[in-house]
């Protein structure tokens, strides 16, 4: 690997592990207050049960201010009763008398509901008190490590940042000002390859360019999404050689009412995958990019069969005939784009039908061949 892409492969690990140091110290902020709201409630609960405790004592007074006043006037009401003259005033007094006994027994009955009650509200508080008690010592504790987490990330903060400056010194300032212009928009600038794809895009690569990436000479830009594209040896995956006999690739025929063809260059679109159907009293053509799959221009329709349609499309050799089966309904249901599904699938078979060729061309070496995989004008 080129030092230079070393050296941007660790800036992007500083750049990232300083992004997450910076959103964690911006968090912390957030969490504490967080905690504090929480302690609010426990604290609003508390000051609830008090006040019902107060209000509680607040009527009781007030029961036993009423109970006195009746009390009072009952005995005002007896010492007017000695002074009466008729039976018509006495038995008016004797009336207020009984009215003022019965008010008295509903506030002793009130007083009494209040007493009963008043065992529960003191429950409440403690309780309220002991969560409160509880929840302040956790916060207190949760607050004082968010405190040292945050020295923590503004210590690793300074460091990374040391590091980072150091790893773009080493960088070619034009090769980072393309990695820093990558990087804003989508969030990294470096991307693994890894089986013919750009991981970050998850486009397929062509063959020229994979090798480049693994030979690792030179620096190479993803076509499709701009980020420096690098290869990482420990991740490529390697494939067993089968220790059984080697199933025999299909070959699809040249006739047949569905074909997929295998362009290496087409015009000004280069590697592309054509798929001819006949159906209707016509047939159809579609073109697609080798590479990402990505349908290029509309579906084109031509009365007659394909190989008549379109003949400009399968002469001239070099397409290789590739095995396909998709209807014409599930390509319509693709939209714009074929699933990678597809796309890989059709990849895995032209290789297939490169290493038959190469195998035929080996054994045969001195005898004249014909590539049956190649597409009949």
């Amino acid at each position: 690997m080129l030092p230079e892409l070393q050296s941007l492969l660790e800036l992007q690990k500083a750049d990232a592990e300083i992004l997450r140091l910076k959103e964690e110290v911006a968090s912390l902020p957030k969490k504490v207050a967080v905690i504090e709201q929480k302690l609010a409630g426990t604290k609003a609960v508390l000051e609830k049960a008090k006040n019902s405790v107060k209000a509680d004592d607040a009527a009781r007074r007030k029961y036993d201010t009423t109970i006195l006043d009746l009390q009072q006037k009952i005995s005002k009401y007896r010492d007017q009763m000695l002074a009466v003259k008729t039976n018509e005033q006495y038995k008016a007094l004797q009336q207020e008398i009984d009215f003022a006994n019965q008010e008295i027994r509903g506030a002793e009955d009130k007083i009494l509901d209040l007493m009963v009650n008043a065992e529960a509200r003191e429950k409440e508080v403690k309780s309220a008190e002991a969560e409160l008690k509880e929840e302040t010592a956790e916060i207190e504790k949760e607050k004082k490590e968010a405190r040292e987490r945050t020295a923590e990330d503004e210590k690793q903060l300074t460091e990374w940042n040391a590091k980072r400056d150091k790893f773009r010194e080493a960088v070619p300032s034009d090769l980072l000002r393309h990695y820093e212009r990558v990087q804003k928009f989508r969030k990294t600038g470096l991307s693994e390859v890894r089986d013919h794809k750009c991981m970050a895009c998850q486009v397929m690569l062509r063959p020229q360019t994979y090798n480049e990436v693994r030979t690792g000479n030179q620096v190479v830009i993803c076509e499709s999404c701009q980020r420096i594209l690098y290869f990482d040896p420990t991740t490529e995956i390697v494939l067993e050689r089968p220790s059984g006999p080697i199933k025999k690739r299909h070959h699809p025929k040249p006739d047949a009412p569905l074909s997929w063809v295998y362009r290496p260059e087409y015009g000004e679109h280069g590697e592309v995958l054509l798929v001819f159907v006949n159906g209707g009293g016509g047939s159809t053509r579609r073109i697609y990019d080798f590479n990402n799959g990505r349908q290029i221009g509309d579906t084109l329709f031509r009365e007659g069969n394909y190989h008549m349609a379109f003949p400009e499309d399968l002469a001239g050799g070099g397409g290789i005939l590739l095995n396909g089966n998709w209807t014409e309904e599930e390509m319509d249901e693709w939209g714009s784009e074929m699933p990678m599904t597809v796309l890989d699938a059709l990849h895995g078979d032209l290789q297939a039908a490169r290493l038959e060729a190469a195998a035929k061309a080996h054994s045969h070496k001195h005898a004249p061949t014909a590539d049956h995989t190649t597409a009949a004008s």
